[in-house]
């Protein structure tokens, strides 16, 4: 069978897959038999089950298969999932035509049938001019997920999510826009997940967004800065996973939505109205001043159903009560002091026992306590004073990061070993648990994962390790398994310390 000429060839190429012809093809020509022109049989199919096939590739082989079979050159101008961004769509030292590669890709698909677009420009300032016309080519009836990650501040307009596509869109995710939902924007039927970062909406704004999105279930917010007092509205009857995380001008947040269950909030709010919702939370993370006093104070008789609670604090003044009420449910604990120069100074990390105490369902227990300080007593010809605590058959794992030979975190450890009586693992981290390069082969590791090591780090987590083999390790029960971990092996890591004096 005659094959096309090479204009029709290169018309079909750069009509239908524009923006991709840096993937190399296999095949430079498309004929009018698939079978014959690859050389290969290809099954008859029906068109919808080819569509299907083309719409699990990648967005790159999806677009090479276009240019090799007429079967997926059909499906491919109603291909599901647009991912455009500059490391799909060109090579890493050729960016300078990006925009029109979009353009292309954008005004040869026929909008139909697109569900998932993914436009990040997060290092591309010179494309934001034209996001306007690409979202109208876009955002079309039928589309379910939105995602627009820009480097700097833009407006988006609402106005592309009306008619057809207001009633489609399930997710939305905006980053650096300024976003006024007004009235006429109307009811967003099913909207259920809407994630904004660095995005300009005031709380009147966001209120009256969620009012018309009855099917919300999802609101993740971080870095809004123009939120004042968050208000979830009693609408909302699916709604059931809340996060804010670095909105610090936000001082309150008012929940009357029934069914939220997990809620993170990592800020300044001072208070908290969750309403019926409260009674059932599952889980719950809260980072801020004080986060583990007013956690141990206030929250079992506010959230007596917590199954999971995280507390990390930027700083800790008082220490964590011992007080009559119980978490009684509370199965994971995880607790984070955020060490610093001026933060949390010799914090009596003994008094977290009470949590041991307060928590008889807990199974997992994650204490963070790095912190670059040198306060506390050493462990080493200091007496030791072990606290009686009752048995505690529940907790199986327990993990220290930050480990040091400090004496109040060798009796905490001990305390916990003791009254653990089913403890199946107990894990001690002697480093921060973050500065690790990702390769274990030292030989491997690359030098833009190496972080410097100060001396005075890599001495003191030394003595960890001569603290724990001297003053836990014996006392572990043969059936829980020890795992000590150390700083980073990697010899660059180690050859790359900050000296102190440099530091300060």
């Amino acid at each position: 069978m005659a094959l096309q000429s090479e204009q029709q060839q290169q018309q079909t190429l750069n009509g239908s897959v524009a923006g991709v012809n840096e993937i190399p093809l296999p095949c430079q020509r498309v004929g009018d038999d698939d079978s014959q022109a690859s050389g290969f049989s290809i099954p008859d199919l029906p068109e919808d089950i080819w569509r299907h096939i083309h719409s699990l590739m990648p967005m790159d082989v999806a677009a090479s298969a276009a240019c090799l079979s007429r079967a997926f050159l059909a499906s491919w101008r109603c291909y599901p999932k647009l991912d455009l961004n500059p490391d799909t769509l060109c090579c890493e030292t050729d960016r300078t035509n990006l925009r029109c590669r979009v353009d292309s890709i954008l005004r040869n698909h026929s909008g139909i049938g697109l569900k998932i677009l993914d436009i990040n420009l997060w290092h591309e300032k010179s494309c934001i001019p034209y996001i306007d016309s690409w979202l109208q080519l876009a955002v079309t009836p039928g589309i379910e997920e939105i995602t627009l990650t820009l480097c700097e501040e833009y407006n988006f307009p609402c106005s592309v999510l009306s008619d057809g596509a207001r009633n489609s869109v399930r997710s939305l995710h905006l980053t650096n826009c300024t976003f006024r939902p007004m009235p006429e924007l109307g009811t967003l039927r099913s909207l259920t997940i809407l994630r904004l970062w660095s995005v300009r909406i005031t709380g009147d704004e966001l209120e009256r967004l969620l009012s018309n999105s009855l099917a919300m279930e999802h609101l993740r917010l971080q870095d809004c800065q123009e939120i004042i007092i968050l208000k979830i509205p009693s609408v909302l009857q699916q709604f059931s996973y809340l996060e804010v995380y670095g909105c610090w001008n936000v001082q309150a947040v008012e929940n009357k939505a029934p069914n939220l269950t997990r809620f993170l909030l990592i800020g300044k709010a001072e208070k908290l109205s969750l309403g019926e919702a409260s009674q059932m939370m599952k889980a719950f993370t809260l980072g801020r001043n004080d986060a583990i006093c007013y956690g141990r104070a206030e929250l079992p008789s506010m959230m007596p159903n917590l199954e999971s609670l995280g507390l990390s604090s930027f700083s800790e003044v008082h220490t964590a009560p011992l007080l009559p009420t119980k978490f009684l449910n509370l199965k994971h604990l995880a607790i984070q002091i955020c060490g610093g120069t001026y933060s949390c100074p010799s914090y009596d990390y003994l008094s977290l026992v009470s949590f041991l105490d307060a928590c008889p369902s807990m199974e997992t227990w994650y204490l963070n306590v790095y912190q670059d300080r040198s306060e506390y007593e050493s462990v080493f010809g200091a007496s030791l004073n072990f606290r009686q605590l009752p048995e505690h058959p529940k907790l199986k794992s327990m993990e220290i990061v930050g480990f040091k030979s400090a004496k109040i975190l060798v009796e905490l450890t001990c305390c916990i070993v003791k009254s653990a009586t089913s403890l199946e693992r107990l894990k001690l981290n002697t480093f921060d648990g973050f500065s690790r390069c990702s390769e274990e082969n030292n030989s491997d590791c690359r030098d833009e994962m190496c972080r410097p090591i100060r001396k005075a780090v890599l001495k003191e987590a030394s003595r960890a390790l001569v603290a724990i083999t001297r003053y836990i390790e014996d006392k572990v029960p043969a059936t829980a398994k020890l795992t000590v971990q150390e700083p980073c092996p990697c010899p660059r890591c180690r050859s790359t310390h900050m000296d102190d004096r440099k530091r300060r």
